[in-house]
């Protein structure tokens, strides 16, 4: 039970971030392996700040797309349950270095540091800054910890093996220490900019971006070094098959992938996650085969949907708060047809005095953060060829999708093999047009839903790992024709044990001469 424990808390880190939305950041094992404590924050606030109420039955309900088997669609908690959840508390953290970059007796100054946990009261805010400066604070909070040893942060093979870039300060940006005891230094995981901070070539970090942390990479380091120590090898492999099934098992679906993982070794189910970059992300509902890219969150504010599958509607900032709670946790309560992935780890639903939410009040201090958010200065300026290939951007059509300002239409587009049900033409803004990409992410997994949202191109500049489950990494090699034949070796996400595979769909632009492909993609990056 020990060990069971020991290896749900692993998790988590992989898990969270695998949420996020997103989503737990570090190491193994635990999708809510969070036994939070705390006080609810007080409520009240002055004028012109109404809070919306997160757990609405009737808008938690309908928030979510359904699968493309309906019948498996996720039923969450009730209000009643979810606000019996107790608030986690929030603490001072502290930034994280590469091992080869601490400062000499950083550490042990740690160690002398007093507990601070920081206390918001939210019924003083005056200002709209006010909420923003607490939801950032919010964005970078930790909502688990672990031990140093667990998380392995402090080994350099970690950081050579899993590739994981630093800032030009020497700081590892996707975590924080945090002191709840004084002496003890924990490693706090699972923030929102666990996922969601990126380390550009010269050291700098973008905030909200999609993320380049290597997670997957971690989890395979991890998950290598962790058995390597277990004390009953089989016991340990069977806990890892366990959480990979809570994750993103599909047993609605008649060949379901995660049957595979009972006869596969602890090697190859790391090695699974080894074949994952920095960008995307088998985070919770998806799938280590089928895995999305990492969202960039700067911009949401104008998205009617979230996720690459559209499987979120954005209807107001209360969604964007609920969007947040699912995915700190509060999917893993739901249930799925017969599967509950809470109960797979913990064997049984749990009581809500063992979990962790944010309050309210806190969620909408994080989602006008969110909303907040601004690209980093475009380095690319609008010239003479740029201007070229903007006319090439509105004579291809592009528009359609790419509708200008947002450069999205906000709309969602079925995927091969997806009948639209007629009730969905009334529901759901639909462009009656496949563009014939993978149909993995959306048919097969619980993330799915039948359809790919159009993405905004604003910010393709900063960002990488194109296509729905990244397996381009540069937007010179989405306009590359080859990428379409049988015998491509994807430059992104292509899978453990693959070299050569199509990756197909998407193929406007790519019969255009060399000169006008240049044109078109130095538009794009302008923008």
């Amino acid at each position: 039970m020990k060990n069971r424990t020991r290896a749900n808390r692993r998790y988590t880190i992989c898990h969270s971030l695998l949420k996020l939305s997103v989503v737990s950041l570090f190491v193994l094992l635990g999708i809510m392996a969070i036994a939070a404590s705390g006080q609810e924050q007080k409520a009240g606030y002055n004028a012109p700040f109404t809070v919306p109420k997160t757990w609405d039955d009737e808008a938690i309900t309908s928030i979510e797309l359904p699968l493309p088997q309906a019948r498996i669609s996720p039923v969450h908690v009730s209000s009643e349950f979810y606000y019996k959840i107790p608030v986690r508390p929030i603490y001072k953290t502290y930034a994280v270095y590469h091992p080869g970059k601490e400062p000499a007796g950083y550490m042990e100054s740690l160690k002398q540091q007093e507990p601070v946990q920081i206390h918001l009261d939210f019924s003083k805010f005056k200002t709209e800054d006010e909420w923003i400066k607490a939801g950032e604070l919010i964005f970078d909070a930790p909502i688990d910890y672990l031990t140093i040893e667990d998380s392995h942060i402090r080994e350099l093979a970690l950081f050579e093996k899993a590739g994981i870039p630093i800032t030009k300060d020497g700081i590892f940006p996707f975590a924080r220490y945090v002191v709840r005891e004084k002496g003890k230094v924990e490693l706090g995981i699972a923030a929102c900019s666990n996922c969601h901070t990126r380390v550009m070539p010269d050291g700098s970090t973008i905030l909200g971006a999609q993320g380049n942390f290597p997670l997957d990479r971690l989890i395979a380091y991890t998950f290598r070094a962790e058995a390597a120590k277990a004390p009953d090898a089989k016991t340990f492999l069977q806990e890892i098959r366990n959480v990979e099934r809570a994750g993103f098992a599909t047993p609605h679906l008649p060949a379901d992938a995660y049957s595979r993982f009972e006869q596969m070794s602890l090697e190859e189910i790391a090695t699974a996650h080894e074949a994952i970059p920095g960008g995307v992300f088998a985070r919770q509902r998806a799938s280590v085969f089928y895995p999305p890219h990492v969202p960039d969150l700067i911009g949401i504010k104008d998205r009617r949907y979230l996720d690459a599958s559209g499987l979120v509607r954005h209807r107001n900032i209360g969604d964007l708060m609920r969007y947040a709670a699912l995915n700190q946790g509060g999917d893993d309560l739901s249930r799925y047809g017969d599967l509950r992935p809470i109960e797979i780890l913990r064997g049984k639903m749990p009581e809500p005095a063992g979990l962790g939410r944010y309050s309210d009040e806190q969620l909408y201090a994080l989602a006008l953060y969110i909303y907040s958010l601004k690209p980093p200065p475009n380095p690319n300026k609008f010239d003479a060829l740029a201007a070229r290939g903007q006319k090439i951007f509105n004579s291809e059509g592009c528009a359609v999708c790419h509708t200008p300002p947002l450069y999205t239409n906000n709309k969602l587009v079925p995927a091969d093999g997806f009948k639209v049900p007629e009730e969905h033409k009334k529901l759901y803004d639909i462009l009656p047009l496949s563009v014939g990409t993978d149909a993995n992410l959306t048919m097969r997994t619980r993330r799915g839903t039948g359809y790919y949202k159009v993405p905004s191109l604003k910010g393709v500049w900063y960002r990488s790992m194109f296509e729905h489950s990244g397996s381009v990494a540069t937007l010179e090699d989405w306009f590359d024709s080859r990428r379409l034949r049988d015998d491509y070796v994807p430059t992104g996400f292509r899978g453990a044990g693959v070299k050569p595979r199509a990756v197909k769909g998407h193929e406007f632009g790519l019969d255009l001469s060399a000169a006008d492909r240049k044109a078109l993609i130095a538009f794009l990056k302008t923008l």
